[in-house]
């Protein structure tokens, strides 16, 4: 069983909150989301918000939160066999409501379709509120272009 080591990244500002399924073993090392360098999480969220990609982890908290984002993953833990997503089992859910009491949060995003699985299965009938599932930024999605990914997202700025 391996627990979620990320805590989750909001302030009272945030009004949209993107959910992952859980942290590859990249991010679980790096200690913060979307830390393998194939994932196209940071490109995309730069190019929405024509910034420069973060390299740190300080930029990276930053650009989420100037743009009123935060961050988690739907699973608190699991278990999981390196860092594939079909391998996951024994989930136990994040409890999503230290971010919804604390923050303005009115939307939720999820990226891939195993968080999607995971949100309606465990989530949704504790927050009520429906999540859009986005493509995988993940370097296993790899039919989708970042073009066709920046445009997929786009949904986040509006």
């Amino acid at each position: 069983m391996i627990v979620h080591p990320i805590p989750p990244l909001f302030n009272e500002n945030s009004q949209t909150l993107i959910l992952g399924s859980f942290p590859s073993v990249k991010s679980r090392e790096a200690a913060f989301f979307y830390g393998h360098p194939q994932n196209r999480f940071w490109t995309v969220i730069a190019i929405l918000y024509g910034v420069e990609k973060p390299q740190t982890v300080e930029e990276k908290k930053k650009l989420v939160l100037e743009n009123n984002l935060a961050m988690w993953d739907v699973i608190e833990s699991c278990e999981i066999e390196g860092s594939a997503d079909s391998t996951i089992s024994n989930v136990t859910a994040n409890d999503l409501s230290i971010i919804l009491e604390n923050s303005r949060v009115d939307r939720i995003f999820v990226n891939g379709k195993t968080a999607e699985k995971c949100y309606k299965k465990y989530t949704y009938p504790k927050t009520g509120i429906k999540a859009i599932c986005l493509p995988s930024t993940s370097p296993a999605n790899a039919a989708w272009s970042i073009d066709r990914l920046v445009e997929a997202w786009k949904i986040i700025l509006e």
